[in-house]
């Protein structure tokens, strides 16, 4: 199955974002010369070769005021880092990259990482992956050493109250996912307490991306993500989540719509925070 259409051709914000503003959720997308992995969901939009995703994405980030950005390799590579790498090199300065490293990678994949400005791996609790909760906290110390952190999407509603004691216990940043992706968007249920408690105590970051996913009526994830910002609005940073892959049924979002839908519900400080401290602080420390 092929993904969606590539994203409309980009509109900017109504409201412009800092100075400095980071994107800190995309993914790049390759063309023939980039294998994919034989187990992927999807096959990426046909007809783009690496070069025309570069083009999109500067494209996207130049509409949106953003003069940094996360990359974030897709699942839909596995474990061939090749294309985040090749992305984050020829962006260059102010971009930086997650990857994929199974359980029981060796330290030299990670030092290989880090000398390339990957600065975290990700972790895929909702479409399963190469690295499990156990392979992360085994993995989570040489992170350390190396400057590292954690990236986790989860369901919070289904896992996060599980996982609280260990996440306390890591010695590496937890970055979290879209907005926690919980199943429901009742923002007051016991695992949302404890994301919020995890966030107020600075053990997590979470990224207020894709509310998309979760409904196509802004108005109803309000309430969750002013919820995460009161909790601790130095943990909360933004991401578009472009191209916007995999959408299962979600609807195709403009990214500067999702970038006012945040700033109409938060002040310029909170958004200096959001769009440029946070980032900048975990990013490039």
């Amino acid at each position: 199955m092929d993904s969606a259409p590539p994203p409309p051709a980009p509109t900017s914000p109504t409201t412009k974002l800092s100075a400095g503003a980071w994107d800190a959720h995309v993914h790049l997308l390759g063309g023939p010369e980039h294998d994919l992995s034989p187990t992927r969901a999807q096959n990426p939009p046909k007809g783009i070769d690496f070069d025309g995703w570069l083009t999109r994405f500067r494209a996207h980030l130049d509409a949106l005021g953003c003069t940094h950005s996360l990359i974030v390799h897709s699942i839909l590579y596995g474990t061939d880092n090749t294309v985040t790498l090749e992305a984050v090199r020829a962006m260059g300065k102010g971009f930086k990259g997650v990857g994929l490293l199974p359980d029981g990678a060796a330290t030299r994949d990670i030092k290989h990482f880090a000398d390339n400005n990957l600065v975290a791996v990700r972790l895929n609790y909702v479409h399963g992956g190469v690295l499990t909760w156990d392979g992360a906290k085994a993995m989570a110390p040489a992170l350390a050493d190396h400057g590292m952190h954690i990236q986790m999407l989860l369901h919070a509603d289904q896992h996060i109250e599980d996982l609280a004691d260990d996440i306390r216990a890591l010695p590496v940043p937890l970055v979290i996912d879209h907005c926690g992706w919980p199943t429901t968007l009742d923002a007051h249920t016991p695992a949302i307490d404890t994301l919020c408690a995890l966030l107020t105590e600075g053990h997590v970051h979470i990224k207020l991306s894709a509310p998309y996913r979760l409904t196509d009526n802004a108005e109803q994830t309000n309430t969750l993500v002013r919820r995460l910002i009161d909790a601790n609005p130095d943990g909360c940073l933004w991401g578009s989540d472009w191209p916007h892959i995999m959408l299962n049924g979600a609807q195709m979002p403009q990214a500067a719509t999702l970038a006012d839908e945040l700033t109409a519900i938060t002040t310029e400080e909170e958004q200096q925070k959001i769009f440029v401290d946070t980032p900048t602080r975990l990013f490039t420390p």
